[in-house]
């Protein structure tokens, strides 16, 4: 029998990423130092640096402290790209049915 493969993401709650965010804030205000406290918090918390890291930017994106899309930009963002998709969709069903009934008709009045 195989062993079941696991995906390697992990989900974390809005929570937890926030209170990592405050402790890697924290932890650079009080030392001073801005290299090293999100691996030093990723450590203590048991996260991955990687994830830490990401969340930290994205706060300083959406707080405006670094330029970039902020999160409730790019949500709308993919929100309208969803829209776009389902409006192509769409136009691209009606366009086929107008040629098709139009094809219909022409057979018709022969």
């Amino acid at each position: 029998m195989h062993e079941k493969e696991r995906s390697t993401a992990r989900r974390y709650s809005q929570e937890q990423k926030d209170q990592a965010v405050r402790l890697v804030r924290t932890l650079r205000a009080e030392t001073g130092e801005r290299h090293g406290a999100v691996q030093r918090v990723a450590d203590q918390l048991g996260y991955g640096l990687e994830s830490v890291r990401s969340w930290v930017n994205q706060a300083d994106v959406d707080e405006g402290v670094r330029p970039g899309t902020a999160s409730e930009d790019a949500a709308r963002i993919k929100k309208l790209e969803q829209e776009n998709r389902e409006l192509r969709r769409a136009n691209e069903i009606l366009r086929r049915a107008a040629t098709f009934f139009g094809a219909e008709l022409d057979r018709q009045q022969r």
